[in-house]
């Protein structure tokens, strides 16, 4: 059977027409603002994220957390993000130094303490003093930290120990967790007697309580920087930071226990 050729010019039309209201909506939903954001802030950012949606009426942002090392290396590879909060400056100087974000909007928005945790209903004291001897007050446990060589939070529980002259002491009973959540979460199950995670992680986690806080020199300054991702072209992402820069996310981060630094990266 064959077609008048008009009816065959408006069959082709209204399938230009459907394909290009697809397109559309895909676009539409490619607009969803993305984040990564590293996992010791996800109580705090999830609670200014659903703020800013109140206030902005926005679609609720998706925020990915895990390790700074790992969603540096994430963005290397070219996973889709429109901004990137780093636990450290170094993961932040490695994302710059790949061309991966946009250097003027860069900020060190936060700061952070370390701190020695046992789960809530343990007994054990610890001073962290230079000579300090964890691998004592472990016995046959281990030590829970983040990984000391990428991730963030083990890079400075590993410094103020170094620092400290305690390390070389309880190396050996190191157990090392993806990302300091799951370091976390190992005190917290009571997998592990003693760990190493911020100060924000433990106020967060009622099973565990905090024993003892690294003094602030033993260790380099806790900072966390933002930035928007070079290929991010979601006009939310600037509001976003904007937002999370103003008053309105303020509360969120300092109940968590965050100090709000929120300065321009040449002055971190």
């Amino acid at each position: 059977m064959s077609f008048p050729r008009r009816q065959v010019l408006g069959f082709a039309a209204s399938l230009l027409i459907g394909l290009a209201a697809a397109t559309s909506q895909a676009q539409a939903q490619s607009k969803e603002l993305v984040i990564f954001a590293a996992a010791s802030l996800k109580n705090a950012l999830d609670e200014a994220a659903a703020s800013w949606v109140k206030e902005s009426g926005k679609p609720a942002p998706k925020i990915s957390y895990a390790a700074s090392s790992a969603l540096a290396k994430q963005l290397e590879q070219g996973a889709p993000a429109d901004m990137f909060l780093s636990a450290d400056l170094d993961w932040m100087d490695y994302a710059a130094g790949k061309n991966l974000i946009k250097p003027d909007t860069r900020v060190s928005l936060l700061a952070n303490r370390i701190a020695l945790i046992a789960p809530s209903d343990s007994t054990a004291t610890a001073t962290l003093a230079p000579g300090v001897d964890l691998a004592a007050t472990l016995g046959a446990g281990r030590l829970a930290m983040a990984n000391v060589d990428s991730v963030p939070a083990g890079k400075y529980g590993k410094a103020a120990l170094e620092k400290l002259g305690g390390w070389d002491k309880v190396k050996d009973k190191v157990a090392q967790a993806d990302n300091v959540r799951a370091a976390l979460l190992l005190v917290s199950r009571g997998e592990a007697p003693l760990g190493i995670v911020y100060a924000t992680d433990a106020a967060a986690d009622p099973k565990v309580k905090v024993i003892a806080t690294f003094p602030e020199d033993s260790h380099p300054p806790i900072i966390y920087p933002v930035a928007v991702t070079k290929d991010s072209t979601n006009p939310d992402a600037a509001a976003f930071l904007t937002f999370l820069r103003g008053n309105g996310a303020k509360g969120s981060f300092e109940k968590q226990g965050f100090t709000v630094l929120n300065k321009p990266a040449s002055s971190s």
